[in-house]
């Protein structure tokens, strides 16, 4: 598997100078009241951009943002071209159409070098339906289509996959270095060491399937974690537990077993009296979890127990905070996982938002071997599923 998806042609392999390319990027961020809150997604997709400035192509950005019904003002992309201008020192012109005669007079009149940022594919229904006719109208404004949204590679929607068919498709520089990065995962160097967490089992159950194949350490932490404790009978007071997966965590607990694989759940809880960022907490072993108090990190001696699990591994992958890690109160056993992380020499990958926060707020990104843009594109790429944005490009 992991060799057809290195296969896969980039921007490299076909001529670019003086082309009309359409680049599908992610540039879903966090915003606050019109201003982007962290612009480490655009500046993932500078490579790209930078490549295909020096080529003297003529570049249309596209890109998603949030979950608009319609046009919604507040998630239009007007305030990206402004920080992309920033970090690219050169103009971005922003068209407030995605497809239509504006956005072709606007695509027409580009420069050789020259910008233009589409407004969000999202504000057409038929972006997530995968419309033909949207695709053909979007495809209608480049004679080459790049994908470098590897975080939305797992939607088969008309900018990530549908555009496609009617343009040549390759990857972009991002796209390209993600698809290298957890191929690695795939035939791992070992001991490969995978920590999952996050809010629900139920979002990660494929995930979790897939790595029992491949790792010989699960480590699970979050609020996932209070399912598989259940599920083992231990009382979890009023936290989360998902009843109707106690027994797929079983399954899981099984299967680790079956495989060699060491699951190490948590062994102490952070528990608060109510889900706030100030409650009164305390550090109880599990099991003793009070009724009406609520699990809301790990504990101490996990966090330990984590990090010396990962002090031989050779290859490491963590997706999702162990904790309500927002809060910090409740944010340590993320950090102390982060710090462990980073100490290692083991090649390591990290995904999901609040996992990547934790190591920023250490300042530890550098210390790792790939930060990934992708969420859930990276998981279900672990899984083994194929992705429509990948599947879509062309074979070297």
């Amino acid at each position: 598997m992991a060799e057809q998806l290195l296969a896969k042609k980039t921007v490299r392999d076909v001529p670019t100078t003086g082309r009309t390319v359409l680049v599908r990027c992610d540039f879903n961020v966090p915003m606050d009241d019109g201003h982007v809150k962290d612009d480490t997604r655009l500046r993932a997709h500078m490579p790209t951009i930078e490549y295909l400035i020096g080529q003297r192509a003529r570049i249309v950005l596209c890109s998603h943002l949030g979950r608009p019904k319609g046009r919604t003002p507040g998630l239009s992309l007007r305030p990206i071209a402004g920080v992309l201008q920033d970090l690219l020192q050169r103009p971005v012109q922003f068209c407030p159409d995605t497809i239509g005669p504006r956005a072709r007079r606007a695509a027409d009149g580009l420069l050789p070098g020259g910008i233009l940022l589409l407004e969000n594919t999202r504000f057409y229904p038929e972006e997530e339906r995968n419309d033909p006719a949207f695709s053909r109208a979007l495809a209608a404004l480049g004679d080459l289509y790049v994908d470098d949204a590897f975080s939305a590679a797992h939607r088969a929607h008309a900018s990530t996959a549908g555009v496609a068919a009617f343009l040549p498709a390759v990857a972009g520089l991002l796209m390209e270095q993600e698809i290298a990065m957890l191929s690695r995962l795939l035939d791992p160097e070992r001991p490969f060491v995978a920590i999952v967490g996050g809010a629900k089992v139920s979002d990660k159950l494929g995930v979790l399937e897939g790595l029992l194949q491949r790792v010989d350490k699960l480590l699970v932490g979050g609020g996932m974690a209070n399912t598989f404790l259940a599920a083992l009978g231990h009382r979890m007071g009023s936290s989360l537990v998902e009843t109707g997966h106690l027994r797929a965590a079983s399954d899981i607990i099984a299967k680790a077993k079956e495989r060699g694989v060491d699951l190490l759940l948590p062994v102490d809880l952070v528990v608060a009296d109510y889900f706030l960022a100030e409650p009164d907490r305390r550090t109880v072993d599990v099991g003793q979890v009070p009724p009406d108090w609520i699990a809301m990190d790990i504990g101490p001696v996990t966090a330990e127990r984590f990090a010396v699990a990962l002090r031989d591994a050779k290859t490491i992958f963590w997706n999702g905070p162990l904790g309500v890690a927002e809060w910090p109160n409740f944010a340590n056993g993320t950090l102390q996982v982060a710090r462990a992380i980073a100490e290692c020499k083991a090649f390591s990958v990290v995904g999901g938002g609040d996992s990547i926060a934790a190591l920023n707020r250490l300042g530890l990104a550098g210390r790792i071997g790939h930060i990934s843009t992708g969420g859930g594109a990276s998981l279900e790429f672990l899984e083994g599923k194929q992705l429509p944005g990948i599947a879509a490009l062309q074979d070297k």
